[in-house]
């Protein structure tokens, strides 16, 4: 996605609304792949059901933690991976979410800056 630069207008609310929903579109994507790898790793890993499993890979990707005891080393290493990852899928899905947001407050406060809006 490219957005305008500083010597261009600003874009119209209905153009910025659908740079949002792009975004949303995106991270919806993100989250559930990122979801599906933890769900199937703490089935394969530690012999969760699908439920349990569903349930360990929403928390830690929501920053909460896991819920059921780790069965063995393999299991424990990759919830460690998994914690990581989702760390960095959560840092990462708030920026691609505040992008459009920011980069509209930015070109708007320069033009006002400039005079031209």
């Amino acid at each position: 996605m490219v957005y305008e630069n500083k010597k261009q207008k600003l874009v119209s609310r209905k153009k910025f609304r659908s740079r949002i929903m792009f975004a949303v579109y995106i991270d919806v994507i993100l989250l559930s792949v990122s979801l599906f790898i933890g769900v199937m790793g703490y089935h394969y890993f530690n012999n969760l059901s699908y439920v349990d499993a569903f349930m360990n890979a929403s928390m830690i990707l929501g920053g909460m933690g896991p819920v059921d005891p780790l069965i063995n080393n393999s299991a424990k290493i990759f919830a460690g991976f998994y914690a990581l990852y989702s760390g960095i899928a959560f840092l990462t899905s708030f920026a691609i979410l505040i992008t459009p947001v920011y980069h509209r407050f930015l070109h708007k406060f320069h033009l006002e800056a400039k005079g031209e809006e």
